[in-house]
């Protein structure tokens, strides 16, 4: 995958490239009849619609250069019944680049490693100090943080602010 949201891999007879650009998407949403995320969705929980497997193919091949009769063609050829399984999983490949990118995709990641490297070694007046590891609760606590805390006291509080406090007596 990569930063412009495109996949390529081995798909029947060869190896393809697939892009959602969000012309494609659109198109995806009107053919499916949802959004692309419920699309991807239902691709991962076994919900899915055959359309659902036949278009993120067919559009990805398109957004990937290929011309659209001819991925007509290929998804014609390599989608059919008996291939539905492995061709669940490329298309959910094809949802996810479009939708998520690559998160393993190094493109730019280098560059910012290297700033942020840099920028923890400088001694700007915009650098914070380390935080110091939390080691738990404060030791100062003194009732429980749910269920059975103590009583407020009552000492100090006049005879009659503490019956009204208390309720009615019988």
């Amino acid at each position: 995958m990569s930063g412009d949201g495109s996949t390529t891999f081995a798909w029947g007879d060869g190896e393809y490239k697939f892009r959602l650009g969000l012309g494609e998407l659109r198109e995806l949403q009107d053919k499916c009849g949802t959004g692309p995320f419920v699309i991807y969705q239902r691709l991962a929980d076994g919900t899915w619609h055959v359309d659902d497997v036949r278009e993120p193919l067919r559009l990805g091949l398109i957004g990937g250069g290929m011309n659209p009769t001819m991925a007509l063609g290929k998804v014609g050829r390599y989608l059919g019944p008996g291939q539905f399984l492995e061709n669940v999983i490329a298309a959910r490949r094809v949802m996810l680049a479009g939708l998520f990118g690559d998160p393993e995709d190094t493109v730019g990641k280098a560059q910012a490693a290297a700033a942020a490297a840099s920028q923890n070694e400088s001694n700007s007046p915009t650098s914070s100090a380390p935080l110091q590891p939390w080691d738990g609760p404060s030791a100062n606590l003194t009732a429980p943080a749910f269920g059975n805390s103590l009583q407020p006291s009552m000492a100090g509080i006049e005879p009659m602010a503490q019956a009204k406090a208390n309720g009615p007596t019988r």
